[in-house]
């Protein structure tokens, strides 16, 4: 059986041993391969990487088309809860009983529970081994034998995710794996009360590897583990925490702590004190290898008014860590964990939330959201990171004080736009933008493409609007910053261009335009002159692709050496794919690119303006036009020496 790659997915597991167990005693001792789930120590809720295989049954001459969709919320360190859907593509055929299975012997108790998948929900075998068909039909389709025998671990059944697993706010994906956000494992062995149905599966997990501590965390875990002996209260909190629990790797881990600020600026060595009137404070200390690592620890407090829309007027020092977290954004990001025992600390239904998927302000969404207006950005960012949705009371007081986002700072709304479009998730989050009425307080302009329409023989997708949100579909997550906006802005300037000619639909000048409406926005949202310069270059020349089978060979190079050319390619590949989908254009430029060495590209020039002086010209305007011709003609391969490109020069600008 061949296996699919399962990206990481809660799972609430004490020792990847036990896990181990469990999952071979759930398929009968028919295990055909192995697979490395990544569990955190003794952290609850986190799993790595998993291969699967899913068999299907029931073949009498209609091939391999039913799987089995199984989902494990791991709920105690000897026991699990099992939910079970069987889904012939749209059609659902039969539900399985929850089952708590333990480690030991998995004996079966009701758990209560059911996850219901609704009709649009599928996972489809696309693929199947012919001899796994005829393997039934040799045994009469008797699958409780089949499956006693170990008769499918020879045969292959490949399943992909079709369409969008709705059951549980599941995010739309079309690699081939299965995701989910409460789903660790794929696995199970045969129902008995499925075989009139010919249904069975088979999920292989066969050995487990415990993950490692980054730097950051072991240095974070030293720093609460200090404060702990000196006898504070000190925990993991905020982000650090939601992306363990979800399985991701954290970029950076923050304390909570009772100690003062002056405590902790006398407990440790190097200190910055940058925020202590807000009770924060960085603290360098050496990581796993020895690098240094800087952590932020924060005293516990509760926040006065916010008058200015960012920072509290006043902040209380407390010894509550349930005072600070209420004071927090969201729900998902007001946990705390203590890293002795990965023992959890939520004291606002984070966890609760992180199951259904759900972006919630903690408390009052209007308070939170007059505390720091940013907030009102981030929770569509989190939510669109996450393919969570917004919790309704959340997404309601959003939608109501979206015109107060104007009072934020100009940088502060480029970097959450920025990381919206750089995440993965780019699409989702400026379709929340869109909804929750924010998109038109931040980006009036790109607002203005809905309803542009475009000429059908090149745009068969739909509007500019539709046409710049695919593109911003294909985004990658890390994609560089300046390829993210240019996707972004690139057809901002056909609003203003928009013509129905005679033959079809014209944009003329839309490119020109563009780049005068996208370097204004990048001047009120403050670019660096660099990133300005990247991303009005991209959209500059994103339409010259279509000149470039015709280009003389001097142009091409020159074209090639457009700064960062490789981001000019993805941009074009982008706009082909979310158009007319032809590559033939992005091919062609690509592989010239990629064959033509720099030394071609970018020659050393075989005369300059001192040859020129020396030859006997006197300096002038018509300096430029000569040494242009002159480096056409080396990039074109007519001369190769200085005495040929000073030759062709003379015969057009003869001496007197």
């Amino acid at each position: 059986m061949r296996g699919e790659r399962i990206d990481p997915r809660p799972a609430r597991v004490a020792q990847s041993q036990q896990l181990g167990d469990l999952v071979k005693g759930l398929a009968g001792g028919i295990v055909e391969r192995g697979a490395h789930v990544a569990v955190s120590k003794a952290l609850s809720l986190m799993t790595g990487q998993i291969e699967m295989g899913v068999a299907a049954g029931n073949h009498q001459g209609q091939g391999s088309r039913i799987v089995i969709i199984e989902h494990f919320p791991l709920r105690q360190q000897n026991g699990v809860n099992v939910t079970l859907e069987v889904v012939d593509r749209d059609e659902r055929l039969a539900q399985g009983e929850g089952q708590g299975l333990s480690v030991g012997d998995a004996h079966q108790e009701c758990a209560r529970q059911a996850w219901a998948l609704s009709h649009r929900d599928s996972l489809e075998v696309r693929e199947a081994d012919a001899g796994f068909v005829q393997c039934g039909a040799d045994h009469g389709n008797d699958v409780a034998q089949m499956f006693a025998g170990g008769q499918f671990r020879n045969y292959t059944a490949i399943g992909r995710v079709d369409g969008d697993l709705r059951g549980h706010n599941a995010r739309q994906d079309a690699t081939p794996a299965f995701h989910h956000r409460r789903c660790s494992l794929v696995t199970g062995a045969f129902d008995g009360k499925n075989q009139a149905a010919g249904l069975t599966h088979v999920s292989i997990v066969v050995d487990m590897a415990v993950s490692a501590p980054s730097g950051a965390q072991h240095a974070a875990a030293e720093i609460v583990a200090r404060l702990r002996a000196a006898g504070h209260q000190a925990y993991f909190v905020g982000g650090c925490v939601r992306d363990l629990l979800l399985g991701r790797e954290p970029e950076d881990f923050d304390v909570a702590t009772s100690a003062t600020p002056d405590q902790v600026l006398t407990m440790f060595e190097k200190t910055f004190a940058v925020g202590a009137h807000f009770g924060v404070v960085l603290v360098r200390s050496p990581g796993l290898g020895g690098e240094e690592v800087v952590t932020e620890v924060a005293t516990f407090r509760s926040d006065g008014t916010y008058t200015d829309g960012r920072h509290p007027d006043a902040v209380r020092f407390s010894t509550s860590p349930e005072e600070d977290v209420k004071r927090r954004d969201f729900t998902i990001n007001g946990m705390m964990l203590d890293p002795a025992n990965d023992t959890v600390l939520d004291l606002v239904g984070g966890m609760q939330d992180l199951s259904a998927g759900l972006i919630r302000a903690i408390g009052d969404p209007g308070e939170r959201f007059a505390e720091d207006k940013l907030r009102l950005l981030r929770g569509v960012r989190f939510a669109a990171r996450f393919a969570f949705q917004l919790e309704p009371a959340t997404a309601t007081a959003i939608q109501r004080l979206a015109p107060a986002v104007s009072q934020v700072s100009h940088e502060r709304v480029r970097d959450e736009l920025t990381r919206m479009l750089t995440e993965g998730r780019a699409r989702r989050a400026f379709e929340l933008l869109d909804a929750t009425g924010l998109l038109v307080q931040v980006l009036p302009e790109v607002v203005k493409m809905k309803g542009v329409a475009q000429p059908p023989q090149y745009h068969p997708e739909g509007d500019v609007w539709v046409h710049t949100l695919l593109l911003l579909e294909g985004l990658p997550a890390g994609c560089p910053m300046a390829l993210a906006w240019a996707a972004l802005l690139h057809d901002v300037g056909k609003p203003a261009t928009f013509r129905i000619a005679p033959d079809r639909i014209r944009f003329d000048g839309h490119v020109e335009v563009g780049v005068r409406i996208a370097a204004e926005i990048c001047r009120r949202l403050r670019f660096a002159n660099h990133e300005t310069e990247q991303i009005l270059s991209l959209i500059a020349n994103h339409m010259r692709f279509a000149d470039a089978p015709r280009m003389k060979e001097s142009t091409l190079k020159r074209f090639f050496r457009l700064a960062q050319f490789d981001q000019h390619l993805a941009l074009h590949r982008l706009d082909c794919l979310a158009s007319h989908g032809s590559l033939e254009l992005y091919d062609f430029v690509r592989q010239r690119f990629e064959i033509l060495p720099q030394e071609q590209v970018r020659p050393q020039l075989l005369v300059s303006g001192k040859d020129l002086i020396e030859a006997g010209y006197r300096p002038g305007p018509q300096f430029t036009e000569m040494l242009a011709i002159a480096e056409d003609a080396q990039l074109e391969g007519a001369v190769h020496t200085r005495e040929q490109a000073l030759a062709l020069i003379r015969d057009r600008w003869p001496l007197p």
